[in-house]
């Protein structure tokens, strides 16, 4: 064996991988390292579920922190925030809720707690108890809207309070988020009593009612204080589904609304909100069939609007902040005077006319207001016969002539101001004067002759026997006798506003009514006259809140604005004209009544001013194209050849006047009277006697010239100023004047008079104005 070294064999060359390529160990020997094969390969292993679960904790935490940061509680939304305004009769009734959502929010403590344990039984029974939200009811609920048990909702309280309020309604994604993190960053800045006030004012009930106070009035006419187990549990089933469940537009749905209405009950019971017992008696209170209609049609919408107007005017509150609602506004507006007027306007103008064969009824319109003489609260207005087809409130207007009815006040303020004639007369209810159509007034720069009504002379005349036949040639005359400044100074302070048309530099003509006042107005003024010439003005408000606080009103305060001799001396001669002049249809009233007819020219409105010891009360009837919006006479309006004051509007005034004062006792006038008011004056012109001065009881025998009657002796002497029970004490300026009643009498006649107004009603009752015990016939 060779010693030589041998050569070793040389492995061979191995191929060399590509770039980028490693070898793959087998699966089996991967099996076999982890010991997992088959299946087993495609479970997680625990490090990595841990790993998972941590992960997702922490996004989740995460999620929640950024969510709880990010998120805000917003401004309320819009809807959520309008509120209707509320306007009350003085009972506390209803008239109309204005602004475009009916809604009024009321405190938890307003609403009553059969309510809200009804919506917590019905909506979230654990709501005191629960959190802000309850993810577990929020699966539960999605699986029975799934599986067809009804759509229901998992949300809390809370959280549909915040999507009422706070969010809109579309069901997004993004909006459960943000509904989620608001409601519980809600639940820890406000009290579960401050959310369930919260969500019980916002939840829609259906009837376009939004919160449970305007629901409880859309389907039982009560507010939400007065809701008992039985009616609030109705109101909470709605919530489920406010269309379907109103049993009177859904008869159909009956059954499933009791349905609801029994499980919301049940739940009453079961959480101890309502004794078994009572549950057992009840039965389903089916809601009203017609509720009051908060629409603005009939007279609520006029009465919304001048309600509206007298607020800001008085500044009460401005016209932005009523535009934001949530006003609860009481008016002195009484239901059953309203109503009468109504049905008074109705059945004496209204169903007599004939608007398809006359074009002239076409034009009829009628306005009215009535007022509380004692402390000026209107008490009813009629406007027209409905907002929505006459936009115009009459009672407000001022664009009609008053005619005759602004005579009373020329009187007036002729005995405030102690003025004479002429020929140095003291003006008085038998002062003289001279008659005769066109006759050129005396003391007048210019020259202005007024006609009366088809120009009829009447001769000698007294002031008494010249209103009760409405004589414009007397007026006119006394108009410069006492000085248009003056008669405009004494209009005013009995009520007329300032601003009234027409009012300014209308010289003589003054007294004939050119004037374009208000049947409001004019209400005001004759109320004075009623309350012995002690004004308040006029209001249409009791009370105001917002929100449940008071709203502070302006102090309402009276003044005496001409002497209660003035008012009550015109109130004597304005008795007249009811029992035997222009306007005996207002006798119709049953009560001893005072007025004044008014016929505006042309014929284009005719007036009725009347009042009573305790309502006075306008009412006017107008004449105005429906197309142009022009005054239009009426002639031939209802079949008649004229409408005149003593016509529809006195009658008018009679039904309502009997309707509104049904219930308080009849009450007499006491009247005192100023100085010689009753003494008879000789006619102009007359020297074998010479002029009457005030409080002269030598020259003049005291008695009456219509009758006769001419009593002497001292016990006949001008009677003394008395209390208002008649009683003969007091001093020697004027005279005390009781009303002895009414009594039957045949019909009632009056001569021709001025501006239309001679023409008087059916017979009635007559009255009679006694002096201790003796019989005047003025």
């Amino acid at each position: 064996m060779s010693d030589e070294p041998q050569p070793q064999p040389q492995p061979e060359p191995q191929q060399q991988p590509e770039k980028g390529w490693a070898p793959r160990k087998p699966l089996a020997a991967d099996a076999k390292k982890s010991g997992r094969t088959g299946w087993r390969r495609l479970v997680p292993t625990w490090r990595m579920v841990l790993g998972g679960f941590l992960v997702a904790a922490v996004l989740v935490v995460g999620g929640f922190f950024l969510g709880y940061h990010l998120v805000q509680i917003p401004a309320a939304n819009a809807l959520a925030t309008q509120q209707a305004n509320v306007y009350l009769y003085a009972d506390g009734s209803v008239i109309a809720r204005d602004g475009e959502v009916n809604r009024e929010n009321v405190a938890l403590s307003q609403i009553s707690q059969d309510a809200q344990h009804a919506v917590l039984a019905a909506e979230d029974r654990d709501f005191y108890t629960e959190s802000a939200v309850d993810p577990q009811a929020m699966v539960r609920a999605a699986w029975n809207t799934a599986t067809g048990k009804g759509r229901q909702s998992g949300s809390t309280i809370t959280q549909q309070y915040v999507k009422n309020y706070y969010l809109r309604q579309e069901q997004t994604v993004t909006r459960k988020v943000k509904e989620f993190f608001i409601s519980i960053k809600l639940d820890r800045e406000q009290t579960k009593d401050q959310i369930l006030e919260g969500y019980l004012n916002t939840s829609f009930f259906g009837r376009g009612a939004y919160g449970i106070q305007s629901a409880a009035h859309a389907y039982y006419g009560v507010d939400a204080s007065e809701l008992d187990a039985g009616r609030a549990a109705y109101l909470a089933a709605l919530v489920n589904a406010p269309s379907q469940y109103d049993v009177i537009t859904h008869p159909e749905n009956r059954d499933t609304v009791e349905d609801r209405w029994n499980y919301v009950l049940d739940g009453m019971v079961a959480e101890g909100w309502l004794e078994a017992s009572e549950r057992a008696g009840m039965t389903f209170p089916m809601p009203q069939r017609t509720t009051l209609s908060t629409s603005l049609s009939g007279q609520r919408g006029y009465i919304v609007n001048i309600v509206k107007d007298h607020l800001v005017s008085e500044g009460v509150v401005d016209e932005a902040a009523l535009d934001t609602g949530g006003y609860r506004i009481t008016t002195t507006l009484q239901k059953d005077k309203q109503d009468a007027f109504v049905d008074a306007v109705n059945d004496k103008l209204m169903d007599r006319l004939d608007k398809k064969n006359r074009k002239v009824d076409t034009y009829v319109r009628a306005g009215g207001a009535s007022v509380d003489p004692r402390n000026g609260k209107v008490v009813a207005m009629y406007n027209g016969i409905d907002y929505v087809k006459q936009y115009t409130p009459n009672a407000t207007r001022r664009d009609f002539q008053v005619g005759s009815s602004f005579k009373p006040f020329v009187f007036t303020a002729a005995v405030e101001n102690g003025s004479r004639t002429q020929d140095g007369r003291p003006i008085s209810p038998n002062t003289v004067y001279d008659g005769t159509s066109e006759r050129p007034v005396q003391g007048w720069s210019g020259r202005y002759a007024p006609e009366n009504e088809d120009h009829r002379d009447y001769g000698d005349i007294t002031v008494r026997e010249a209103t009760d036949k409405s004589v414009n040639a007397v007026y006119a005359q006394m108009a410069v006798d006492v000085g248009p400044d003056k008669v405009r100074r004494t209009a005013i302070d009995l009520g007329l506003s300032e601003k009234t048309p027409s009012l300014d530099d209308a010289g003589p003509s003054i007294a004939l009514g050119v004037a374009t006042a208000s049947v409001l107005d004019m209400a005001s003024a004759y109320a004075t006259l009623a309350n012995h010439g002690e004004h308040a003005d006029y209001t249409m408000v009791e009370k105001v809140t917002q929100n449940g606080e008071n709203v502070e009103l302006p102090e309402r305060t009276t003044r005496q604005a001409v002497s209660r001799q003035a008012a009550d001396t015109t109130t004597a001669v304005l008795r007249g004209v009811v029992e035997s002049g222009t306007a005996t249809a207002a006798q119709t009233a049953g009560r001893p009544a005072a007025g004044k007819t008014g016929t505006a020219e042309e014929d284009t409105a005719a007036w009725f001013a009347g009042y009573t010891p305790d309502l006075a009360t306008v009412v006017a009837v107008m004449g105005q194209d429906p197309e142009t919006a022009g005054h239009q006479p009426l002639y031939g309006a209802m079949g008649l050849p004229r409408v005149n004051g003593g016509g529809a509007p006195a009658e008018i005034w009679g039904q309502y006047t009997r309707h509104a004062l049904a219930d308080e006792p009849v009450k007499s006038f006491d009247l005192r009277l100023q100085p010689g008011a009753w003494k008879t004056q000789p006619p102009p012109g007359d020297s074998s006697t010479g002029p009457s001065e005030p409080g002269d009881d030598d020259s003049d025998t005291p008695g009456d010239e219509d009758t006769g009657d001419e009593p002497t002796g001292p016990d006949e002497a001008e009677p003394t100023q008395d209390s208002t029970d008649g009683g003969g004490t007091g001093d020697s300026t004027g005279g005390t004047w009781d009303d002895g009643g009414t009594t039957e009498g045949g019909p009632a006649t009056g001569g021709d008079g001025a501006n239309g107004d001679d023409d008087t009603g059916p017979g009635g009752l007559t009255g009679t104005l006694t002096q201790h015990g003796r019989r005047d016939l003025w």
